[in-house]
């Protein structure tokens, strides 16, 4: 089956070429040129989704915002923008990825086929059953209390994974930035530590208080 692909743009030439090139390399796309249009056209599950940031009607990052609850697959954002204040905003409404603009398709193709096989290798992985009846599906990204099913976020689950695949490893706040988001600069204390409180205010609903516990000034390790 071919991997679905949503490209936003509201340039023409620029969605029309991505098009061409991601179908002439066998995916299947689907494209939007607004942001109520791509906030549409994520409900129909694509694998990945590269969004452009600066649209008339719905900018990239409101949409990326309003999709992440329902959305777990990659999203990249193509821009201008070049700040690492506007990469750490992208980061924390829910990217995963930044191509600038102008950019090379080659570069973009890469980077499409990169996220698509990290998101395959963790298809791979098995449910696992933690204590405190926690339970983990991580090839359909999905946690469990006592079978009943907690919501989290692309990027809440995502550091779920990284700690409960690592169980009493200590990971600061940095090396979490680093291995989810990807971007290889010093990382955000306050997206990481954001991330982590929703984490524990939805598992405290459940009496899992203690599941990821703090190191003070070192960083955080998972006890489930």
């Amino acid at each position: 089956m071919k991997e679905k692909i949503l490209i936003v743009d509201d340039e023409e030439d620029i969605l029309s070429m991505i098009k061409d090139y991601l179908e002439i390399n066998d995916y299947e796309v689907i494209t939007a040129s607004c942001g109520k249009e791509a906030i549409k056209r994520s409900e129909n599950n694509p694998d990945l989704i590269l969004l452009d940031i600066n649209m008339n009607d719905i900018d990239g990052l409101e949409v990326c915002k309003r999709i992440r609850d329902f959305v777990s697959c990659p999203i990249i954002f193509l821009t201008a923008r070049v700040q690492d204040s506007d990469k750490i905003k992208g980061f924390g409404a829910g990217g995963d990825d930044y191509i600038v603009k102008p950019f090379s398709i080659d570069e973009l193709g890469a980077r499409v086929f990169a996220h698509l096989r990290r998101e395959r290798r963790k298809q791979n992985i098995s449910k696992v059953k933690f204590e405190k009846g926690l339970t983990i599906n991580y090839s359909e990204r999905k946690v469990y209390f006592n079978d009943e099913f907690i919501s989290f976020a692309k990027k809440e689950f995502d550091i779920i994974e990284l700690l409960s695949q690592n169980p009493g490893q200590i990971y600061d706040k940095e090396l979490i930035y680093e291995r989810i988001w990807g971007f290889d600069s010093e990382g955000d204390s306050s997206v990481v530590a954001e991330h982590i409180r929703r984490i524990r205010f939805k598992l405290n609903c459940f009496d899992l208080k203690e599941v990821i516990e703090t190191v003070w000034g070192v960083g955080y390790k998972w006890n489930g």
